[in-house]
């Protein structure tokens, strides 16, 4: 896949944001800037690269946190950054840096609409389900879980900036519900889909995720496009299927549900175990979170009372 030429295609060369200029944007930590620049340069060795991620430390505890947790498996635990990239490659490296440092700018904002710990929660979700659809699809599932990690990260911000326009739409949802993407498109001109993949490209993100967050509302129809289908695209667009409290897509729980159906190598409720007990293994969930797997649970009620 040219992920450049689909970038161009999509949004160009980024030099025209959408948003309104008034829109205050989150800053990347500087470590992170530091590294997607060195990671760049062939000639970086993981020695040098370590030196840039030790000034954070705590982008630095997260990453070893996140290598020495039970789903890397590794048989003795390993104590350094230098470690880490080694294990992990340079590019991985990048992968896990922009996701978290992302995470840790948007820490402070204070959205009325949207309870952080459980924002972080659904995307988390969202990641490790897009990197189980990745493995079973046998496409790249690190840009799968790093896209599917990034896919919203705007959300908190708009919601702030733009109260009264998101909560008229979360009102909306009960008498008229649609799609976020196509409410925003019709008061804004542009959606946070869009939105962030300009935001992304600024700030020098690889382009595999730049669409990969573009295309993400596009559900399952990716799964069958000629050529996306085949990527961790389509992979993310499955994952953002899951419902959010924003309730970005109403129908997102029954096209999980039609797809589980159709497609015998996904089993939806094998995947949503497994991965409600990998959040609750490593205390990552809001206390209050509503994994895939309760509302499955709550589905299933549902249809036996009807």
């Amino acid at each position: 896949m040219d992920w450049t030429k689909l970038r161009k295609e999509l949004i160009g060369e980024g030099k025209q944001s959408p948003l309104p200029s008034t829109i205050k944007l989150p800053m990347l930590p500087k470590a992170v800037m530091e590294f997607s620049r060195k990671a760049e340069d062939p000639k970086s060795t993981p020695k040098e690269l370590s030196k840039i991620i030790e000034t954070d430390a705590g982008i630095s505890c997260e990453l070893l946190r996140m290598v020495n947790s039970s789903a890397f498996g590794l048989r003795r635990k390993v104590s350094s950054i230098q470690q880490t990239i080694t294990l992990l490659g340079i590019r991985s490296t990048k992968l896990f840096l922009v996701t978290t440092g992302l995470k840790q700018a948007m820490s402070s904002n204070d959205s009325k609409l949207i309870n952080l710990p459980n924002f972080w929660s659904t995307n988390l979700e969202r990641a490790l389900t897009a990197r189980e659809v990745a493995r079973l699809m046998k496409v790249d599932p690190d840009v799968a879980f790093s896209a599917a990690m990034l896919q919203d990260f705007l959300l908190p911000v708009l919601s702030k900036e733009l109260f009264d326009l998101y909560l008229q739409f979360t009102i909306n949802q009960d008498n008229d519900p649609c799609l976020l993407k196509d409410y925003e498109r019709r008061h804004f001109s542009w959606d946070h889909c869009a939105a962030a993949a300009n935001v992304m490209l600024d700030w020098s993100f690889p382009d595999d995720l730049i669409c990969s967050v573009y295309l993400h509302h596009e559900g399952l129809k990716l799964l069958t496009d000629e050529k996306l289908g085949k990527t961790p695209a389509a992979a993310v667009a499955v994952s953002s299927l899951i419902p959010d409290p924003l309730r970005q897509d109403p129908n997102g729980l029954n096209q999980l549900l039609a797809l589980n159906e159709a497609w015998d190598a996904f089993n939806l409720f094998e995947i949503a175990e497994k991965i409600d007990a990998e959040l609750r293994e490593e205390s990552t969930a809001a206390s209050n979170y509503l994994s895939l797997k309760n509302r499955l649970e709550k589905h299933a009620v549902l249809v036996e009372n009807e």
